[in-house]
Formats: C-alpha cells, structure tokens, sequence
C-alpha cells in the first residue's frame, strides 16, 4: 500500500494538504497576516468615520479606536474601550474668548479647577471617552451652577464598525480564496 502511495505521489500531496489545514503553524501565522490587514483597514475606516463625527478636534480623540488581533483563534476586533495604561498627555490647554479681549464684559471668569485641567490634558488615545460620549449620548447634566446641557446619542460607532468589519470579513475571504487557489496551483 505505501508503494502504491509513493509511486502516485499521494503521500506527497496529503504532506501538502496537511500544511494547508490551520494546525500548521505557517498556515496560522499567514492567516492571521490576513486578518491583521483587514482589521487595519477597518481600523483606519473607522478613525475616519470618526473624524467625521468630530467636527473639531484639536486632541485627536479619533486616536482612541483600537484594534487586535487574536493569538488563539483566528479572528480580531476593534473596539473605543479604555486602554490599560495611560499615554504621555499633553500640556493643551482650550483657548478663552476672555483671554483675548481681556476688557470685554461678561465671560466666564472661573479658574480652571483641577479636574478641568487633568481632563484636558487627555491627548490622541486617552480621549476614547469623547468617543463614548458621542456614541452613547449624556443625560441631562446639572451643577450648582445650572444645567450644563446633554449629548443626544449618535449611535455612529456601531453602524461604522459593523460595515466595516464586514467588509474586513469579505476581504479576509477574498484574500484565503486567493491564497488557496495559488497554493493548489502547485500541487
């Protein structure tokens, strides 16, 4: 039987099949080169769609998308979640109207208190907040001051990255297809 195999050249192409099946360890790793260009590509749609949803943005809060790609599996994600450790911040700090006309009546003549100043110093990936802001919307807000005004809800994320991703699932598919059809071509 195993002459029978040898003399084909079966035993050949079934050591050809098996390096195409994902347990192998080259196969995996080309799969998941794959799947880390769809999920960049998405990633950057999906800062651009942000960038649209922010007019002004002078932090660049756009910066907070993120994405992975999974170790275990074959797959990723992209996601406006709080990252692990803060970045280096920035020393921004909003222009007043005050500030430029000094004589002017009116205007808000408040100090900045700490927690202005610790937020605004928030810079590119840190902003992820605003994002959330943006997609989840605010409640009513009210200080001692009076009501501070509410977000409505744009809900933008979820209908960015659910185009997005699944046009990086029909690019990973086009992408396998074409890998495939090339490597059966040599056997």
């Amino acid at each position: 039987m195993a002459d029978f195999l040898t003399q084909y050249g079966l035993e050949e192409r079934r050591h050809e099949l098996e390096q195409l099946m994902t347990t192998s360890p080259a196969m995996k790793r080309e799969l998941q080169a794959i799947i880390r260009r769809a999920i960049n590509n998405a990633r950057r749609n999906i800062v651009l769609d942000a960038q649209d949803v922010l007019e002004n943005d002078p932090r660049q809060a756009y910066k907070a998308v993120r994405s992975s790609v999974y170790k275990q599996i074959l797959g990723g994600q992209v996601n406006i979640l709080s990252p692990r450790r803060r970045g280096a911040g920035t020393t921004y700090q909003r222009p007043r109207k005050l500030d430029e006309n000094p004589h002017q009546r009116g205007g808000n003549r408040r100090r900045r208190s700490h927690n202005t100043i610790r937020i605004e110093s928030y810079h590119g990936k840190d902003r992820g907040f605003i994002l959330r802001f943006l997609n989840a919307g605010t409640s009513e807000r009210l200080t001692r001051y009076g009501k501070r005004g509410s977000l409505r809800a744009r809900h933008w994320f979820g209908r960015s990255s659910t185009f997005q991703l699944d046009a990086a699932a029909t690019e990973v598919a086009i992408e396998i297809e074409k890998m495939l059809s090339s490597e059966f071509k040599l056997i």
